[in-house]
């Protein structure tokens, strides 16, 4: 006899509904029953999610399980953008965080009126142009927030359209720069500056926590019926750090998608001038654990150059992409991945290719991606080993990226640590996990890994 979970997983490139069933035994497997990209949609010069179609999407994927006995529903997204709720509870579509309103000229604003040392102190929130609460600055000062009655972070907000209810989810609050990680309550300073108020965000929510159940038209519209919706850890990495299959503390972790986060998990935020300096920040996870990490440009510079090649005509499969990487030498220069020039870009190759100075064909561009973000991991990973309060044994590689078994060597070779990646299914496994009161213990030993050892030990 098995239990039956819906996963609903919402990166910023593409999501999916996934159906998981957890047997008496404690093996789980999961199925996906509905894939689809994120819809960004552009007007008057300003880009958007399409929340509507989003819910759409998860309503075709609800649908296609209909006829099984579903336990619970949970929704994990991309951190920082957020909705805005009019007074009669409709939503407005939230502005997509790769929209570049958020400049330095309005950061520098922002820190006139609050310095970033100080903003950091409160938050412990690495300072990103695109963090909430420069969005927040942004509308405010561009009148975009007038006549708002709530903010809902995106996995909330969606969880409110399933289910009529408002929550606001820990773990996905905490990537907004509002929230004092210590107390866990959002920071009523940084609110005045952005012209809110604390009344406009609903009850903070911990991982776990039942949101509702679906509004009698989507229960049976659906054919589910009143399947309660669960509050995850809203955040798609806090899922994702809940499902690394490690039987001790002593690890870190690297989760590997459009973005990759390294990090550790420790019990405490660790907020002074050295996190500070290197800009960690310090994010909400499960269990009241807090995640210690970095943020990196990752397989974005991948994805933007296979669309940019696809204009173009050239069209590559993954295993295509290895072989290209692995037909050309190492690069002589690198590229910073979290360089300005890549963050939303007309053209990536052409942006690469101005960076280095040199002309550089498709393969040699692959390479140079894979060999740079390599040589960030290193770089991020020898400041944790130097910060982390316990010995670093091992790095786990989760989510699609984890897949590149290329990549997980060279990520191996040149932090000179262990490497076991997999699963790539662990923001899913860990939404799941969190509606079933799992822990990482108690899947670790059935988890599909693969491990790497670095070539040079």
């Amino acid at each position: 006899m098995s239990k039956n979970y819906i996963a609903v997983d919402l990166g910023a490139t593409s999501g999916r509904v996934a159906l998981a069933a957890l047997e008496d035994g404690g093996a789980l497997s999961m199925e996906t029953l509905h894939r689809f990209p994120t819809p960004l949609v552009e007007r008057d010069g300003r880009y958007y999610w399409d929340i509507f179609k989003i819910r759409d999407e998860i309503l075709a994927g609800l649908s296609k399980a209909s006829g099984r006995n579903i336990e619970s529903i949970g929704i994990d997204t991309w951190g920082v953008d957020f909705c805005v709720v009019e007074k009669d509870g409709t939503l407005r579509l939230p502005r997509a965080y790769r929209d570049p309103y958020t400049s330095e000229s309005l950061l520098e604003d922002f820190f006139g009126r609050m310095p970033r040392e100080e903003l950091y102190r409160r938050t412990g929130i690495q300072i990103m142009n695109f963090n909430s609460v420069f969005q927040l600055y942004a509308q405010h000062r561009e009148g975009s927030l007038d006549g708002a009655d709530r903010i809902l972070f995106i996995p909330d907000a969606l969880s409110y359209l399933l289910t009529g209810n408002m929550v606001c989810e820990y773990s996905i609050l905490s990537t907004s720069a509002l929230m004092d990680p210590r107390t866990r309550k959002i920071d009523g300073e940084i609110l005045k500056i952005c012209g809110l108020t604390e009344g406009m965000f609903p009850e903070i929510v911990f991982p776990g926590t039942a949101v509702g159940t679906l509004s009698d038209e989507i229960a049976s519209s659906t054919g589910l019926g009143k399947v309660k919706v669960v509050a995850v850890a809203g955040h798609d990495t806090g899922s994702a750090v809940a499902a690394v299959p490690a039987l001790n503390g002593n690890f870190a972790y690297l989760s590997s998608g459009t973005w990759s986060l390294m990090g550790i998990e420790v019990e405490k935020p660790v907020i002074d001038d050295a996190m500070f300096s290197m800009n960690f920040t310090n994010e909400g996870g499960v269990r009241g654990t807090t995640r210690l990490l970095k943020n990196i440009t990752g397989m974005w510079l991948l994805e933007q150059c296979l669309a940019q090649w696809r204009k173009e005509g050239r069209d590559y499969d993954y295993a295509q992409l290895v072989q290209m990487a692995l037909s050309v030498p190492a690069s002589a220069k690198l590229i910073d991945p979290d360089d300005a020039a890549f963050a939303a870009p007309q053209d990536m190759p052409s942006a690469i290719r101005a960076k280095v100075g040199e002309d550089l064909s498709d393969a040699q561009t692959v390479r140079l991606i894979y060999d740079s973000l390599a040589a960030k991991y290193a770089e991020v990973f020898a400041k944790l080993r130097g910060i982390a309060p316990f010995p670093i044994e091992v790095l786990h590689i989760i989510g699609g990226g984890c897949r590149n078994e290329l990549l997980d060597q060279m990520t191996a070779d040149a932090c000179g640590v262990k490497v076991v990646a997999g699963p790539a299914e662990g923001t899913a496994l860990g939404n799941v996990m969190v509606q079933a009161s799992l822990s990482r213990r108690d899947l670790a030993a059935s988890l599909p890994t693969r491990t790497f050892l670095p070539n040079n030990q």
